[in-house]
């Protein structure tokens, strides 16, 4: 297709996509622009115009005019996504979510909810909080829970709860041609056919647009401990993890922050902890069994080097430790004002994990760039922040190799190129590496969802 038919198939679906939605499609600049990036170092990508949906029918209309007419559409949640996921490489129409946001129904005796895709992940909590519920994947940022599905997320409890992959029970999707499915059922297991619900979870947008979600839910443990673990070295507290998980200690959160993070986060969440690698780690269960936890893994902590653990029960307390690990990365970017933050995540079998953080952490003492290391990594799973201005070619070109001999690392290793961020528009040069053959039929199922290639095209492939 020649510009000019772009141009005048893009002219024209906006047309008739105003007469649709009236004011919830807009055109201005600043709205474009918010919805033309997320919380990565790469550059905005502004879409044609927004459009804020309100219903599942209202996004099979909206599909079938940008079928039509050839016009990529960019689902939109949260925007807090890592790896360029909602910005608009083609242009195109971003697909505002948000209004999407009723929980539909909560069947307690199940221990399970369905919901519309523009939920917050901390508004289902609050909602479910009288129920003696909750909603335990916990990526950080509060994101929409259709985001997280479609990024497939996970997060700091998910060496206990599983990812997004393990909570979507059902959900509902808007495929390529504006027509509507539904996957899965509320029952706990199923052998009919083929896997819709998983093939959908982590496809980012690409196959289909995820409106609703049946989610697992889980009980409110009886009682939590959260503690803070010093450790003289870094190889020691990976060491301790290994173990504790070898053990089938039954934790909760297991959590890594080097010295460099530590700091950070002191200043910017006002803490006073050791500058040292320290283990962030919570048990769930009843008083008596996470005292049990908590001494157990002192114990085998003590053997690898831990200081004294610092232990939190009270809520307020926990939630404040907490909040400190999760805003590691605005920490980050605080310590080095100006600067931006290429963050990116890699994930080995536990066993490996000790060599794939020392590697990484023996790659940054001979380069110029900071770069504090985080991880999830009770399930292998760890983050580094590299510091750096984009628009500076010194930088950005290190930040590259650096990040490119963490994920060769990682697969030299047995492991993936991204433990939970997906691969966006930043990972698409590490999946054929990672997959091999297994790329040719990716492509060939996107195909057949979307012959047209108008899902968020330039994520996962790079056309």
């Amino acid at each position: 297709m020649g510009e000019a038919a772009r141009t005048e198939g893009r002219e024209a679906a906006l047309a008739e996509l105003g007469a649709l939605l009236g004011d919830r499609l807009t055109t201005a600049q600043a709205i474009r622009e918010a919805h033309g990036r997320d919380e990565s170092w790469h550059p905005v990508a502004m879409p044609d115009a927004v459009a804020f949906a309100e219903t599942t029918e209202e996004v099979a209309a909206i599909i079938r005019i940008c079928a039509a007419h050839g016009l990529p559409v960019i689902p939109f949640g949260a925007g807090t996504s890592l790896e360029g996921h909602v910005s608009a490489v083609h242009g195109g129409l971003s697909l505002d979510l948000t209004r999407m946001d009723r929980i539909l129904e909560v069947n307690a005796e199940d221990l399970d909810v369905r919901v519309e895709a523009g939920v917050m992940r901390k508004a289902l909590n609050e909602h479910l909080r009288d129920t003696g519920l909750f909603f335990p994947i916990d990526p950080g940022a509060n994101a929409t829970l259709g985001g997280m599905a479609a990024t497939r997320a996970s997060g700091t409890n998910a060496v206990r709860y599983g990812t997004m992959r393990e909570n979507v029970l059902a959900l509902t999707a808007v495929m390529a041609d504006g027509s509507i499915i539904h996957t899965g059922t509320r029952a706990k297991k199923s052998s009919a056919g083929y896997d819709l619900t998983r093939l959908l979870v982590g496809s980012e947008g690409t196959l289909g647009i995820i409106t609703e979600l049946t989610l697992r839910l889980y009980g409110i443990p009886e009682a939590t401990r959260s503690g803070v673990v010093p450790f003289q070295s870094i190889e020691g507290a990976v060491d301790a993890v290994i173990e504790t998980i070898q053990s089938g200690l039954p934790i909760a959160r297991i959590e890594i922050l080097d010295p460099l993070s530590i700091r950070a986060c002191n200043a910017y969440s006002k803490l006073t902890l050791a500058e040292v690698p320290t283990l962030f780690v919570e048990f769930h269960g009843t008083e008596a069994s996470v005292a049990e936890q908590a001494e157990r893994f002192a114990a085998i902590a003590s053997g690898h080097g831990a200081g004294a653990a610092e232990w939190a029960s009270k809520a307020e307390d926990r939630t404040r430790l907490w909040e400190a690990r999760h805003n590691a990365y605005y920490a980050a970017l605080a310590y080095a004002p100006g600067k931006k933050g290429m963050v990116t995540d890699v994930c080995v079998p536990i066993s490996r994990l000790a060599e794939a953080i020392s590697g990484t952490l023996a790659d940054l003492e001979t380069s110029f760039l900071k770069a504090p290391i985080v991880g999830h990594v009770g399930d292998g799973n760890f983050h580094m922040l590299l510091l750096m201005d984009p628009s500076d070619p010194k930088d950005l070109s290190e930040a590259t190799r650096l990040h490119d001999l963490m994920v060769a690392r990682a697969l030299s290793l047995g492991g993936t190129s991204t433990g939970e961020h997906g691969i966006g528009e930043g990972k698409i040069k590490f999946l054929e590496t990672e997959h091999g053959a297994g790329v040719g039929v990716m492509r060939a199922i996107k195909q057949a969802f979307d012959p047209k290639g108008i899902l968020n095209p330039g994520k996962i492939f790079s056309a």
